[in-house]
């Protein structure tokens, strides 16, 4: 299987997330090379990685390794380093803008390509089912399938960045055959 390139689209999401939680690592007090732990078992992890392709979930992808590079290097637990990531994201006044909000994301010009995995309900604006998961495989192969829970997490998150509303029942991380996303916009 191929590996995955550390291309310019790879490196400039590296980057993004690694602003975010360098900057939370700071307010905690975390000494400096904690940082650099991070950045070189993200680069190791990177080049082991298969490659996902041209997908849509790059961003994802790259959260994911990101995550496991925090679990190895940071002494902490998965939940602290849950919290810390999450705390960064939430700060973030660049990751808001570049999520956008509820009304972007269902844009009727972005909807025709949504549209085409999802689920037709009027419970909620738009619903797709997941039956691989790119961030399960990664966990998997690095040994760490435990820590894509967290990383599940994090869609609550950058939902509630957006102003919407996830509901999801199943996942594929926690041993369900898919995932179920569900948005709706705050009401």
């Amino acid at each position: 299987m191929k590996k995955i390139k550390e291309s310019v689209n790879v490196k400039i999401i590296y980057h993004f997330y690694h602003h975010v939680v360098k900057a939370e690592l700071k307010k905690r007090d975390f000494p400096k090379d904690v940082v650099r732990k991070i950045d070189e078992e993200h680069h190791k992890i990177i080049q082991r990685a298969k490659d996902i392709g041209n997908s849509r979930l790059l961003s994802s992808y790259i959260m994911g390794s990101y995550f496991i590079a925090m679990n190895r290097s940071t002494g902490k637990s998965a939940e602290e380093n849950y919290e810390m990531f999450r705390d960064g994201l939430y700060a973030s006044k660049l990751f808001h803008k570049v999520m956008g909000e509820a009304n972007s994301y269902l844009d009727p010009k972005k909807m025709a390509g949504r549209l085409q995995w999802s689920k037709e309900s009027y419970e909620y604006d738009l619903g797709y089912d997941y039956h691989e998961c790119g961030i399960c495989k990664l966990c998997k192969d690095e040994g760490c399938p435990q820590l894509a829970v967290y990383l599940c997490q994090m869609d609550y998150v950058l939902a509630d960045i957006m102003h919407m509303k996830l509901v999801r029942t199943k996942t594929i991380a926690e041993g369900d055959s898919y995932c179920d996303f569900r948005y709706s916009k705050y009401k």
